[in-house]
């Protein structure tokens, strides 16, 4: 069982910057898509950003496009998650994850019931 750990969660203000990492047990490149989801109190889980190994392209979801980068590093089999111009309605915990499989569908990438490996979650919160 894979395990994922996320780490550079925090307290930032308004407008700050924040790189989230996620560190994997074992091989990122077998998983057939990864990214970040996260959690506020009382909302659902949201995709954040992700890729498919089969899609050269990076999704982000709306509320983050243009602000937050996704990124990785097979060799390190590590994520990350470059968070710009942060507002208060970022704050949530925020997850990594991989979902195993040879294929992806594009509208599973976007459902966080499709993941089957979830890390423990680091608690990012934006003050205003």
């Amino acid at each position: 069982q894979v395990q994922l750990v996320e780490s550079g969660g925090g307290l930032v203000q308004a407008g700050g910057s924040l790189r989230l990492s996620c560190a994997a047990s074992e091989r990122i490149d077998r998983y057939s898509a990864m990214g970040w989801f996260r959690q506020a109190p009382g909302s659902e889980r949201e995709f954040v950003a992700g890729i498919r190994l089969t899609d050269p392209k990076t999704y982000y979801g709306s509320s983050v496009k243009g602000r937050f980068t996704f990124s990785r590093d097979n060799a390190k089999n590590m994520m990350y998650l470059q968070m710009n111009n942060l507002k208060p309605e970022d704050t949530a915990i925020y997850y990594c994850v991989l979902r195993a499989g040879h294929r992806t569908i594009l509208s599973a990438l976007f459902d966080a019931n499709s993941y089957d490996h979830w890390g423990q979650g680091t608690q990012v919160t934006v003050s205003s």
